[in-house]
C-alpha cells in the first residue's frame, strides 16, 4: 500500500521564521530517498513556495494557491489548474466594489503570472503584504478596475480589518460558485479573505495528487482553517500543537509545533528510527 504524506507549509512545515529547519529538511529528504511519498499543499504561489522550501528535495508534484494548482516541483509545469469563469469575476468584482474592498488579483496573462492591485485603494494590511513582495516581477499596478481583473484569474485576496471583510466573507462562503477562506495571516496577524474558484480547495487537489501518484492512502499535516477541507477527506490527519482549535477537534492526533519540527519528528519516529 502506497501512502501520500501531504503537509501544509506556513505554520506547519515552516517555522516562525518562514524557514524549513535543517533537521526537518534532512528527515524528509531521507524519507523520500528511502521510497516515501511526501509533498506539500500551501496557500503560497509556486514562486514563493519554491523559495521557502530550498533544501527540500522531494521531487513530487506540489499543491499551491490553496488547491488552485498542482505543479511539477522542478519544472513548475502546471498539472492541474482552476480559474474563475468570466461571469464569476464580474459578480465578485461588483460585490467587492459595493463593500469598498479592493483585492490583490492573481492571474495568468499570456502564460505569465501576475498579481495586480490599484495603489490608491490599497488597505494598510494590503500595503504590508505588498512590502513583503517588493521587487517581485509579478507585481503590477493596475490603472483601474477593468485592468485589475484582466487575464485568467484564479485568486482574489482581500486583506483588511475583520469589520471590513466579514460582510463579504458571509456572501462568498454562502455562494456555491466560490471557495472562500477566511483567517488571520500566520505571521502578520492581518485578516485575509481569499476567494477562489469552487474546485480550488486543498481537499480536491489532494485527492487529485493522490490519484496521480497511484497512492492508496492520504495522511495530512496542518495548522490553519485552510487545511480543514483536506483534514476532512484524509485517512489520517495531524494537527500541529500551534494549530487552530477547529483543526485539532477533527484531527487524528495533535503533534509537536512547527517551531519544534513536529512533522519531521513524527516521520522520524514512524519511519526513520
Amino acid at each position: 500500500m502506497k501512502t501520500l504524506y501531504l503537509s501544509d507549509l506556513d505554520g506547519t512545515l515552516l517555522n516562525s521564521d518562514e524557514r524549513i529547519s535543517e533537521y526537518t529538511a534532512n528527515i524528509i529528504n531521507r524519507f523520500v530517498q528511502n521510497g516515501g511519498y511526501f509533498s506539500y499543499a500551501t496557500a503560497r504561489s509556486i514562486v514563493t513556495a519554491s523559495k521557502v522550501t530550498t533544501g527540500l528535495n522531494i521531487g513530487f508534484p506540489v499543491i499551491c494557491t490553496n488547491g488552485a494548482f498542482i505543479f511539477k516541483s522542478i519544472t513548475r509545469d502546471i498539472l492541474m489548474s482552476n480559474y474563475f469563469l468570466s461571469e464569476e469575476i464580474e459578480y465578485a468584482s461588483e460585490i467587492l466594489k459595493k463593500y469598498n474592498v479592493y483585492p490583490v488579483v492573481s492571474a495568468f496573462i499570456n502564460g505569465r503570472e501576475r498579481f495586480a492591485y490599484i495603489e490608491k485603494y490599497v488597505s494598510p494590511a494590503t500595503a504590508s503584504y505588498l512590502n513583503t513582495r517588493s521587487g517581485d516581477p509579478r507585481s503590477y499596478r493596475a490603472k483601474n478596475r477593468q485592468e485589475l481583473y484582466l487575464g485568467d484569474v484564479f485568486r482574489l485576496s482581500c486583506m483588511d480589518t475583520d469589520d471590513s471583510l466579514s460582510p463579504i466573507k458571509k456572501i462568498f462562503q454562502a455562494d456555491n460558485r466560490f471557495s472562500c477562506i477566511y483567517q488571520k495571516e500566520v505571521y502578520s496577524g492581518e485578516w485575509w479573505c481569499d476567494i477562489l474558484p469552487v474546485k480550488a480547495t486543498k481537499a480536491n487537489a489532494a485527492l487529485q495528487l493522490k490519484f496521480m501518484l497511484g497512492c492508496d492512502k492520504l495522511v495530512v499535516f496542518g495548522d490553519e482553517h485552510n487545511d480543514l477541507s483536506m483534514f476532512k477527506i484524509a485517512d489520517e490527519s495531524y494537527a500541529m500543537a500551534n494549530a487552530v482549535p477547529e483543526l485539532k477537534e477533527i484531527a487524528t492526533a495533535v503533534i509537536g509545533s512547527n517551531d519544534n519540527d513536529g512533522v519531521a519528528k513524527w516521520i522520524e519516529k514512524m519511519f526513520c528510527e
